[in-house]
């Protein structure tokens, strides 16, 4: 059975919605933040998997939207990146974002050199690395892809969303338990009194408008040619930057200078974008997987991920922990960091949710998380992977 470009679209909608109406039914699924479309595409992945082992029946998808999605949603990243909220981190932000270049080097150090000690290819390390965990769903789909078409890597991208999933949920487990043992080994408590001071009402904001939406998507197509564009005249340069990362450096230069042309931006319709964009790519991508093969080749792949997590946690105990001071809003910070180096900001907002319910408010941590979430992590990691990349035996 064949689905045309429509029905493609119309299916993975489904799915998306499908995914959604699972997580809310099954606390563990909403416990650990399971983005809606991998719910949703990994059940048709397993239906169709069973469809074409037991009867021989094959469905297949137009995924040519899949490019211009992925486009959209990074586009879209850039057009929420608002660099005037940078002032209000203070000091606790540049030294969040310093922690994260020499963790992502070694976390990608470590996928290659496991990779190699597995007698894998060095890209599948990389994989293995900032690309599914840091990275998340959207720059393991980004990535891997290209390694598919470009490497001739079999499935590199099967196994890009595998590892991405299993790092959500991990991320999801080890942040929580991670900042009790923090909390409980120094003594440490929150600023209760301070609780108070931090609850700040307002207003109901003003509906999304016809003419914020239409600026929105106007914002992203321009980026999304943009980047194309920028993309195909330097594509022959020594270091490539993805298509990808030019569309959300493009989002993130609009966002930005429309300040300084006295135009007032609706951050709204444009994440909405972005994240409609990403669910779509990603219940796609998902909805093709071939889960048999997937679980034959999965083997090593976990044994590379069970010394990521010690690495990981290694390196929040006794770096993010230090440099982020030693205190309460530390160890929120502390399990916000394993929750996206593992997986997702949303992972990261929900330990350190998790962790302030119990312990009290940590207002620092709230604020400079979804920061360096946001897209710097994104800038960071990109700029590692093309560095990496680069390399003649890890790209060649």
């Amino acid at each position: 059975m064949s689905f045309a470009a429509l029905g493609s679209l119309l299916a993975a909608i489904a799915m998306q919605l499908v995914g959604g109406f699972v997580n809310r039914k099954i606390p563990f699924l909403s416990r650990y933040n399971i983005p809606d479309p991998i719910t949703g595409g990994l059940i048709f992945a397993v239906l169709a998997s069973a469809a074409l082992e037991f009867f021989d029946f094959t469905i297949t998808f137009d995924q040519s939207i899949k490019p211009l999605l992925l486009l959209m949603f990074f586009a879209g990243v850039g057009l929420c990146a608002d660099l005037r909220l940078l002032k209000r981190g203070g000091k606790a932000l540049p030294i969040f974002l310093a922690l994260l270049l020499p963790f992502i080097l070694l976390q990608n150090a470590t996928g290659v050199a496991m990779a190699w000690l597995l007698d894998l290819h060095p890209i599948f390390g990389l994989v293995a690395g900032s690309i599914a965990l840091t990275g998340g769903h959207g720059t393991a789909a980004a990535y891997t892809d290209g390694f598919a078409q470009i490497n001739n890597l079999q499935m590199v991208v099967e196994l890009g969303m595998m590892l991405a999933t299993v790092g959500l949920v991990v991320g999801g487990i080890v942040g929580g338990p991670v900042a009790q043992f923090l909390i409980k080994r120094h003594g440490l408590r929150s600023a209760a009194e301070e609780a108070v001071d931090t609850h700040v009402f307002h207003e109901a904001p003003a509906p999304i408008s016809t003419h914020s939406a239409l600026a929105a998507l106007a914002g992203v197509i321009a980026a999304v040619l943009g980047g194309q564009r920028l993309a195909g005249l330097f594509s022959d340069s020594p270091i490539t930057v993805p298509e990808f990362l030019w569309c959300m450096i493009l989002g993130i230069a609009i966002r930005n200078l429309l300040p300084l042309a006295r135009i007032r931006f609706d951050d709204r319709p444009a994440e909405i974008i972005s994240n409609v964009s990403l669910s779509l790519f990603l219940v796609m991508t998902m909805m093709t997987l071939d889960l048999l093969d997937v679980a034959r080749s999965a083997g090593p792949f976990m044994l590379i991920v069970l010394v990521q997590i010690a690495v990981v946690v290694a390196y929040a105990v006794l770096v993010c922990f230090r440099f982020m001071g030693r205190d309460y809003e530390a160890s929120v910070t502390t399990a916000a960091f394993l929750g996206f180096s593992m997986g997702t900001t949303a992972t990261a907002m929900a330990n350190m949710q998790a962790v302030s319910a119990k312990h009290g408010p940590a207002p620092t941590s709230f604020l400079i998380v979804p920061l360096a979430g946001a897209f710097f992590v994104d800038i960071i990691n990109a700029f590692v992977l093309t560095m990496m990349l680069s390399l003649p035996f890890v790209g060649g």
